[in-house]
């Protein structure tokens, strides 16, 4: 029996609503199951991103309309899991929906109930910093864009006093009668991307969250600063309305705490109080920020940078120290921090707002949802997944991603989401195109003989935009510009009320030809295209304007010119889309192959989810023999078996025919197109060159281990090694350190330094894997761990815990503090600062 083409999404945070977008594009029917009234999770709350300060909205409001446009997804709010029974390839799910007392079929989200709406509730949107009407949408940008009405307040459910809303509105969507329902649904697979919930700061009363008015959440800053929270972007401490001077974080509130049962690194903390720290400098130009920390975790992809960029560019002031307390200043409702500094003195210092660098733990429902769901979870209640197999639960055919299995970034539970969603892929091959169909749109009107008429659409985009550019004065240049008939400025050209805005200008106004003023075209132009398309325009007659990375963000500081620049932006669109052609794009077969380069285990792994996908595909490998560096590697951390498991692995990709395995093999040359590839191949051995035609080319090339050649001695005495080679050894002949009486681990040896400006990720891990394991062979064996940072992230924090326990002890130095080893006596000895 064929299995059922369709999987459930369990969440729609980012990490659910990208696994539902890969899904859904890749042959498969998608329910993308939420529990709140909207998609998008708490990322919609964010202001901006790290490390590229990016908008957050800007990233995710054209995959909500992806969504939400995509026949192939179908969303359901207001919704939980209440059963499922099944084996992979066949569940029946049952799922439980709460009334959202709004019929979502005849709502135009007309929003004249919110206008009449006579009661007010606190906004959870912004964090309970503003009010919103009882009848409401989540945020401008929500999906579905239908209100809804939170009983607890409404003057009808509690007491049937008020049907203003009911007689309001003119398409008769209000109903007080919906109630509870179920639905049954069958699906071939379920991806859990239930997210995470925030620490409730109140639990550490020491710094009086809750009491003092000017002790706030991160969460809670990232909607005082956001343009579309309840102070429009101004920064205002809560006590009195005024401005900031001086701004502190404190790091690791519910996180690195045991006494809670909250053991692990939250993994996000550090990065984003350090952007909330430079965009709070970026808002206040004098303003003194400063971040009180344990250890700064900038383990990402140009995390460093960012970091070592908000010391040097910002002034931003790191102070290491563990704050315990925070008092009040009962006079101006200043929080008096006092903490040791670097030299171990006891010093006190006065600021006008602090906030709380709150910790993320499981989402609420986790534990039920896991008895539900027959899948285990570990001690910190996160899905319980295998080393080897990170989007994997407990139960065949349940996937997972996101925060749901761990703490993580942003970009890692994206990455996450689109493994889940490939290996589901993989399970329901066979059933790809069975249930989808293609969207209807409106036929095209020719506009070949037609005069340009241009409508010009100009984003205000918060403070992204509006902030530095005077939006209204740019939509009165835009009319009187050539060719222009129509011209309007919108909050967020992104959101689903702007784009039914301009689908109707286009129907209305009769226009053919768009220019859309706003952000990068790289992530937003298919999006208009797509709007244009539905509203019977040629997508090829859209244009877009830069005018936030190119104007608003690089001239934020000279309002005239960047006006200047936005003006000719606009212009030059103008002028290009008079001269645009309808165009339809051209069918091209795909070469129905991929190209993988690299035999390790991310290559070899890539390569048989495309084999079980049905395509062929050609995995490359420059030595002689696949595995990689995990080949020196016998185990994880966790006690998992590498060499077991890499030589499964490699027994599959070699049994499996539809890979072709090409060892001492490099790459001379690729040409073509997405699609469309040929990539000339080289025997290293046999110098036999020869030709690959393929669709796609996935990089899998890993990394090397840095040798220290020229560093403290490496290479001229036998006890210095590094730390992949010390775990090699202890693998090898345990027996060997059992008279060793003192081992000292180097930290950052050629990472974090200006030829190499990245943390390295793995080094502090495995220093501790290594410590622990010396620690098991000789319990009195000494060790010492010089470090400038502990960067044991996310779940990982445990072995750093077990460490301590164990009398491991652990040095910080400064970059510039740790001298050369000296050998004497046949003994390495190390001279720190001003101890040896």
């Amino acid at each position: 029996m064929p299995s059922v083409g369709s999987v459930m999404v369990i969440g729609a945070g980012i990490a659910g609503i990208q696994a539902a977008l890969d899904l859904a594009e890749n042959g498969f029917k998608v329910y993308l199951v939420e529990k709140g009234p909207s998609i998008a999770g708490k990322m919609a709350q964010l202001d901006k991103t790290f490390p590229t300060n990016d908008c957050a909205m800007c990233i995710l409001s054209p995959k909500l309309s992806e969504c939400a446009r995509n026949v192939n997804i179908d969303i359901i709010t207001l919704a939980q899991i209440r059963s499922i029974s099944g084996v992979p390839g066949h569940f029946k799910v049952v799922i439980h929906k709460t009334p959202r007392y709004i019929d979502e079929i005849k709502c135009t989200n007309c929003g004249l109930c919110i206008q009449y709406c006579p009661t007010l509730v606190p906004d959870k949107y912004n964090q309970g910093y503003s009010y919103t009407k009882c009848i409401h949408l989540p945020f401008t940008q929500a999906i579905p864009a239908i209100p809804m009405i939170e009983p607890d307040a409404c003057l009808y459910l509690t007491d049937q006093m008020c049907q203003i809303c009911f007689l309001a509105c003119n398409y008769e969507a209000i109903n007080f009668k919906q109630r509870p329902s179920e639905l049954e649904l069958e699906v071939g697979a379920i991806i859990i991307a239930s997210g995470y919930e925030v620490f409730d700061a109140r639990l550490k009363g020491e710094f009086g969250y809750g009491v003092f008015a000017n002790v706030i959440t991160s969460l809670e800053f990232e909607r005082l600063i956001s343009a579309s929270g309840p102070y429009f972007g101004h920064i205002q401490r809560p006590s009195d309305n005024q401005p900031p001077k001086k701004i502190a974080w404190i790091q690791c509130v519910g996180s690195r705490d045991r006494r809670l049962n909250r053991g692990y690194c939250s993994s996000v903390c550090c990065m984003y109080a350090t952007k909330e720290a430079i965009l709070a400098k970026e808002h206040i130009k004098d303003l003194d920020a400063t971040i009180f920390y344990i250890d700064i975790r900038a383990f990402g992809k140009g995390y460093e940078r960012y970091y070592q960029r908000a010391e040097e560019q910002y002034g931003i002031n790191y102070i290491k120290s563990h704050i315990s307390t925070i008092k009040e200043n009962p006079q101006n409702k200043n929080l008096i921090i006092s903490y040791l500094n670097e030299e171990g003195q006891k010093t006190e210092a006065e600021f006008d707002l602090v906030v709380l660098s709150v910790g993320v733990s499981a989402s609420v429902e986790m534990e039920e949802l896991a008895q539900t769901l027959g899948i285990e979870l570990n001690h910190y209640h996160f899905c319980q997944t295998n080393p080897f197999t990170p989007i994997e639960t407990s139960r065949p055919g349940i996937y997972v991603c996101g925060m749901a299995s761990a703490p993580k970034d942003i970009p890692e539970a994206v990455m996450d989401a689109s493994g889940a969603a490939a290996a589901a892929e993989s399970l329901l091959a066979e059933s790809r195109f069975s249930l989808t169909k293609t969207k209807e749109m409106m036929p095209e009107r020719d506009v070949s003989e037609e005069e340009p008429k241009i409508g010009v659409f100009i984003c205000h985009c918060g403070t992204n935009i509006g902030g530095v550019l005077n939006v209204p004065q740019l939509v009165e240049y835009s009319k009187k510009l050539p060719n222009v008939v129509y011209a309007q400025n919108v909050l967020y050209a992104c959101a689903t009320d702007a784009q039914e805005l301009i689908k109707k200008a286009v129907i209305e106004q009769g226009l053919n030809r768009l220019v859309i003023a706003a952000c990068t075209p790289r992530s937003h132009l298919p999006l208009f295209q797509e709007v244009a398309a539905e509203a019977g325009l040629n997508p090829y007659l859209v244009e877009m304007a830069n005018i936030r990375e190119h104007n608003a963000w690089v001239h934020s500081r000279a309002v005239k010119v960047a006006m200047l620049k936005a003006q000719a932006a606009i212009r030059m669109a103008v002028a290009r889309a008079v001269r645009l052609k309808p165009l339809q794009p051209r069918q091209y077969s795909v070469t129905q192959s991929a190209l993988v380069i690299g035999g390790g285990i991310s290559g070899m792994t890539a390569a048989l989810e495309l084999a079980k996908q049905g395509f062929e595909v050609h995995l490359l490998e420059k030595t002689n023999q696949l595995g990689g560096v995990a080949k020196r590697i016998p185990k994880t951390i966790e006690g998992k078996d590498v060499k077991t498991f890499l030589k499964t692995l490699i027994s599959q990709v070699e049994k499996e025919e539809r890979i072709k395995l090409y060892l001492n093999t490099e790459v001379l040359k690729t040409e073509g197109f997405i699609g469309n590839f040929i990539t000339k191949i080289r025997n290293r051995t046999t110098n036999e060159e020869r030709e690959i035609r393929h669709g796609i080319v996935i990089m899998a090339t890993g990394a090397q281990e840095f040798k220290p050649h020229g560093f403290y001695d490496y290479g001229k005495h036998p006890n210095i090694f590094t730390s992949l080679e010390l775990k090699e050894k202890i693998a090898q002949d345990k027996e060997q350190f059992k008279d060793k009486k003192q081992v000292v681990f180097i930290q950052c040896v050629g990472s974090r330094n200006e030829e190499r400006p990245y943390c390295s990720r793995t080094c502090c891990t495995l220093a501790i894997e290594n410590a622990l394991a010396l620690k098991e062979i000789n319990p009195e064996i000494d060790i010492y761990i010089l470090y400038r940072d502990v960067r044991t992230y996310g779940l990982k924090e445990d072995y750093y815990a077990q460490a301590r326990e164990k009398n491991v002890k652990f040095i910080r130095f400064e970059k510039k503090t740790l001298h050369k080893f000296q050998w004497k006596e046949n003994k390495l000895r190390c001279a720190y600062m001003n101890q040896v």
